[in-house]
């Protein structure tokens, strides 16, 4: 009961009137935010934290850092609903987390079922958040126990089965897959070593020394890769315009789509409760997932409605999840939870287990608003989905243009420099000739991903046992992924060598 308490307390505070007017115009910047290719909703949260400074003048302490943290935790969440809509409509994935909703989202659209897929994705985001809130109140506490024993070789090991899974975004051929996971563990060892300080395969230049920027991949790849794709092929010059079609999604698609949204809350809350794991690990999860259980998994990547429901709901409940180490252990989850754990302490709000004692107004104020926020971004959202789809019916002649320019801007605004201009050029370049030839692009952005946080937890877990490889078998949960994920790669193996050998009886 003294839970329930403590959010009607809450409620009390988030549904005073400048609160709510504060969780709206996070919502909306959120967005926005989430809609342009390059901002991303750590980038965004910054931005506005000198902002909400100015804003909040004037109040007390407390109800100013209330305010703050309703408008910067809108602008969070309000970005993951905002990610999907380029994603779907061209192609463009808006921050790191929506990479996977491009797979099946644009093939969607361009089969005339943007529509559908945009209320979907709103849909999925919005029940995702609502659960991820409901699992934030109820598990906080047991949770926050379960993630502070999970040390760098237990997180070595679950990237470890990540990078395995992979071989689920494969197309035609797990080895290429393989061979596009090592290719993103390449790229992501550019740059100086964190722990070293040695620089690597930088040739030389300076640019380099800071790594390459995973945004101007992901965005080179997906978006200019297509751009280049319909240029080459003069899809353009066939003069059809992608229809719309039907803008809410059908009694079919919602009944398909309910289990992989459920699915997608779930695993995306718990992925999202480790620190470090992040949405964009729990959307690739949600994706190999629906695809492993699906009755007909060659329909992923051909525009099926599962592929766009689960992801985008796992990256929107990973990011209520992220905010239960931040608020009950004061251990950020993700960089966004970082720069909101910086905003508390600016406000002198200590983010950590005595917070709910000594700041409950503003632990349950923020509570309570992400119900509020999450009920704007849906009413916001639904009604916006017809606009939104209506940017599929451009003409190519326009719609070209815009989708580079959005994509140079995004890339510019982030980097300020013209070596990611050109980077982007190269990965559009590479990216039609890989998709061209049957190479899947997602895992090579999640090896792009996954690599440095492989890397610094595998060396944390070596310097905790002098060098000794065996920590990661002796531990049982890092014991249980690195077995999970082996036998994810040589099961498939198995599996097609018997299937061979079937085929040569039957012959014989």
């Amino acid at each position: 009961m003294d839970v329930l308490n403590f959010l009607a307390d809450g409620f009390a505070t988030a549904l005073q009137w400048n609160n709510i007017l504060f969780a709206f115009i996070g919502v909306v910047i959120g967005t926005a935010v989430g809609v342009l290719p390059g901002i991303g909703p750590m980038s965004g949260v910054a931005l506005l934290i000198p902002v909400t400074a100015s804003m909040t003048s004037g109040q007390d302490p407390a109800s100013a850092a209330t305010s703050a943290i309703i408008l910067l935790a809108g602008v969070y969440y309000g970005a993951m609903y905002g990610g999907s809509t380029t994603s779907i409509l061209l192609n463009t994935p808006g921050e790191s987390s929506s990479v996977v909703t491009t797979l099946d989202g644009y093939q969607m659209a361009k089969q005339g079922r943007a529509g559908a897929a945009l209320s979907i994705a709103a849909i999925g985001s919005f029940a995702a958040g609502i659960f991820s809130l409901v699992a934030l109140i109820a598990l906080a506490q047991p949770l926050s126990d379960l993630a502070i024993k999970f040390g760098p070789a237990e997180y070595t090991s679950l990237m470890l089965l990540g990078l395995a899974a992979v071989s689920g975004l494969a197309g035609k051929s797990m080895t290429k897959a393989l061979i596009m996971t090592v290719m993103g563990l390449l790229l992501a060892t550019i740059g100086m070593d964190n722990v070293s300080g040695v620089a690597r395969f930088t040739y030389g230049f300076p640019i380099l020394y800071g790594g390459l920027e995973f945004l101007t991949i992901a965005v080179g790849l997906f978006a200019l890769g297509e751009v280049f794709k319909t240029i080459i092929n003069r899809e353009y010059a066939t003069g059809e315009i992608a229809k719309v079609g039907r803008v809410l999604p059908t009694k079919q698609d919602m009944k398909t789509s309910a289990a992989p949204i459920a699915r997608g809350s779930i695993l995306g809350f718990f992925v999202g409760v480790l620190p470090g794991a992040g949405a964009t690990l729990a959307s690739f999860f949600s994706y190999i997932m629906e695809k492993k259980i699906s009755k007909n998994p060659g329909k992923f990547g051909k525009g099926a409605i599962e592929g766009v429901a689960g992801p985008e709901s796992a990256n929107n409940a990973a990011s209520g999840g992220a905010m239960v180490p931040l608020l009950t252990l004061g251990i950020p989850g993700s960089g966004t939870t970082a720069i909101l754990m910086g905003a508390l302490i600016m406000y002198n709000v200590q983010p950590g287990p005595l917070l709910f004692e000594d700041h409950p107004d503003v632990a349950w104020g923020l509570i309570a608003s992400m119900f509020i926020g999450n009920l704007m971004l849906l009413l916001l959202n639904m009604p916006l989905v017809k606009v939104f789809a209506k940017i599929i019916e451009t003409p190519p002649k326009y719609l070209l243009p815009i989708i580079v320019a959005i994509s140079v801007f995004g890339v510019y605004a982030v980097q300020y420099t013209t070596f990611d201009l050109l980077l982007l050029i190269g990965c559009g370049i590479a990216g039609y000739f890989l998709a061209k030839n049957d190479y899947p692009l997602a895992p090579l952005v999640l090896g792009l991903v996954l690599g440095p946080m492989i890397e610094n937890n595998m060396r944390r877990a070596l310097t905790g046992s002098n060098g000794d490889f065996s920590v990661f078998l002796t531990k049982p949960l890092s014991l249980t992924f690195l077995v999970v994920a082996a036998l994810w790669l040589i099961v498939p193996i198995l599996l097609k060598m018997r299937g061979k050998k079937v085929v040569i009886n039957e012959e014989v």
